[in-house]
């Protein structure tokens, strides 16, 4: 059957402009980290993304070595671009980003100008585009020159292969240098991907004020925790989780104060008449400087589930104060070394 999107899909959209730019996106995004891959099941993935654009989601998220395996979500994704999506690809923008591992070799990982061009080409390829409408660098690489990988981002804007250009988990200070030498060359930095949940806040302390200065856009993921900020993990650790799988979550990290400021949470959630996922999302889009919430989904319930935190009226100053008493840092980023001049390559 022929897909036909919801034609209110608009109707109570509100849209919020990234940065100083002339582009808007929807306050939730959805993204395809997990969940979207050739190991997954396709029609459970397809619904989702038909289901999100028509509650209003247009901007898709995704990386070449999102799967696994590497570049199956890319390819997933664009088997749904033809079959489902292809008619509205103006009302779409989609992102993608290159810097982590992805093929063997020197010149499948990094911040090269050869790694990033070959990588969106092959991107392109998988997802059946001419063009992205954001192409991030995925993090900070210092074994490469910064000027190299900015100088990258720019050639492939002057390519046409993508709109606009971005940089993911990058310190304040690499953020401002970033910044500064693609302004030279005449390509503004629409977005800064960084992580940011109650219990990894580390973009409060000066990213957030620097984006704001330099004008441009902030869009967070993993708003949950990667799902510890979900009923989740309220009563151990189901065996479905990533945690459970040891993926990128290792339940090392679930400490008995962590789990207790979490039910605390929870508690506040649900006296505000929200799901503590619900109530996650919401606190992130909280701050104006934030532009989206990036958020992943497995099912079209979850997804639904998520997009409804932005149902519930705002925060008064009480539930703020309450809410900071128990949404500390937690140690749980796990890409505080790819912000820093510390990192090394993968």
């Amino acid at each position: 059957m022929t897909y036909v999107p919801d034609r209110a899909r608009y109707e109570h959209a509100a849209f919020r402009r990234c940065g100083r730019s002339g582009l808007d996106l929807p306050p939730i995004s959805l993204g395809l980290w997990h969940n979207f891959g050739g190991t997954d099941i396709y029609e459970t993935g397809r619904a989702v993304v038909r289901r999100a654009f028509d509650r209003g989601v247009t901007h898709f998220d995704l990386a070449n070595n999102y799967g696994p395996p590497y570049g199956s979500a890319e390819e997933n994704f664009g088997r749904m671009l033809k079959s489902d999506l292809h008619a509205h690809r103006n009302e779409l923008v989609i992102s993608s980003k290159a810097g982590w591992d992805m093929w063997p070799g020197p010149y499948g990982v990094g911040g090269s100008r050869k790694y990033l061009v070959g990588s969106l080409d092959a991107s392109l390829s998988r997802m059946g585009l001419d063009y992205v409408d954001i192409f991030y660098s995925h993090r900070l690489d210092t074994s490469t020159p910064l000027e190299e990988t900015m100088g990258a981002l720019d050639h492939i804007v002057r390519q046409g292969k993508a709109l606009y250009v971005g940089i993911s988990s990058y310190s304040p200070e690499m953020t401002r240098k970033a910044h500064a030498i693609l302004r030279g060359l005449g390509t503004p930095l629409l977005i800064h991907q960084p992580s940011y949940s109650m219990v990894n806040r580390w973009i409060e302390d000066g990213l957030l004020a620097t984006l704001d200065e330099i004008g441009t856009g902030c869009i967070a993921f993993s708003p949950l925790g990667q799902g510890l900020l979900t009923a989740k993990y309220l009563n151990g650790v189901p065996d479905d989780a990533r945690a459970a799988k040891g993926s990128s979550f290792s339940p090392d990290l679930l400490t008995d104060a962590l789990v207790g400021r979490v039910r605390a949470l929870d508690a506040i959630a649900r006296r505000r008449g929200q799901s503590l996922a619900q109530m996650a999302i919401a606190w992130v889009l909280r701050d104006a400087r934030v532009t989206s919430a990036l958020i992943g989904a497995r099912s079209v319930k979850q997804l639904d589930d998520s997009l409804d935190a932005l149902k519930v009226p705002g925060f008064s100053a009480e539930d703020l104060r309450e809410i900071d008493s128990h949404a500390v840092e937690s140690g749980i980023d796990l890409w505080r070394g790819s912000a820093t001049s510390e990192a090394v390559s993968a």
